[in-house]
């Protein structure tokens, strides 16, 4: 069960969703609902007899029909996070943004409120210190995968445990929003880096120049005192091109202006000459 064709990429055609041209390569018979809450769609799911339930970046709320439908009685699904830690929709950018050493997988049983169930199978993993969003997505997916068939295994032997979660302990991951990709110049360097690495590689971090964006898609913090005010450009020295911050520098690595190509710092400025004291952002 997957959703319906959406507009998708660039070009945003009509196209099935991963699952969907997986599942079709494979012929496995595919569901596509609209709303997965409909009686008659419950009535469908109830056809197959299906022991368990699994669910992973699905995407529309469960109506708890639906999460009890299985002869188990409950539906489980892998988050990408150490919960109750960030509960939510953008779990892998959050952990970057707020400078978290490791995250993981939560195997958990499918609750009506967001991400708060018990969970039985926790993989943890460390967050390197220039890791995107996109490149710990692609490793949180292989631990979720391995989480998952453990999970089954126990349900399947009638050994696995649910551990209920603190909620005193838990915090909020919201789906992104246009603004979070916004790089405030008078955060401190660190912060900012964090942001780039966030939002990477979609939908990227960005800043404006003469009211144009400037999308940061890489970046590095430097130490050292800065006595411009922020926003402004400097060139060479510890890099090629410096932006002053609220607390130290911060050295861009990619940039792609609008229309353009993502480029390494060199080739960019080589084709966008920026003036040295210039300034970025609002």
């Amino acid at each position: 069960m997957t959703q319906p064709d959406r507009p998708r990429g660039r070009g945003q055609r009509v196209s099935p969703s991963p699952v969907a041209e997986l599942a079709g390569r494979s012929e496995i018979p595919v569901l596509r609902p609209e709303q997965v809450g409909e009686p008659a769609f419950a009535e469908t799911l109830r056809g197959f007899d299906a022991d368990l339930g699994i669910v992973v970046a699905f995407g529309q709320f469960l109506p708890k029909r639906i999460r009890e439908l299985p002869r188990r009685g409950y539906l489980i699904n892998a988050h990408a996070s150490i919960l109750p830690r960030h509960r939510g929709a953008a779990p892998i950018a959050w952990a970057i943004l707020a400078g978290d050493a490791e995250t993981g997988v939560s195997v958990m049983r499918v609750e009506r409120a967001m991400d708060a169930g018990p969970s039985a199978v926790v993989r943890r993993t460390p967050i390197g210190a220039d890791e995107t969003t996109g490149e710990l997505s692609g490793r949180l997916a292989a631990l979720a995968a391995d989480a998952i068939a453990e999970a089954v295994e126990l349900v399947a032997a009638d050994r696995i445990v649910w551990t209920p979660q603190d909620d005193a302990r838990a915090t909020l991951a919201p789906k992104l929003g246009p603004d979070d990709a916004r790089l405030a110049w008078n955060d401190a360097a660190v912060a900012l880096a964090r942001r780039v690495r966030a939002m990477a590689p979609r939908p990227g971090a960005f800043t404006t120049l003469q009211g144009e964006r400037l999308r940061v898609l890489a970046a590095r913090a430097l130490e050292g005192r800065c006595d411009d005010a922020p926003g402004t450009v400097r060139l060479g020295g510890a890099a090629p091109l410096r932006i002053a911050t609220g607390d130290g520098w911060l050295a861009p690595r990619i940039l792609q202006r609008a229309g353009g190509k993502p480029l390494d710092v060199e080739v960019f400025l080589r084709g966008n000459p920026l003036a040295d004291g210039a300034r970025l952002g609002s």
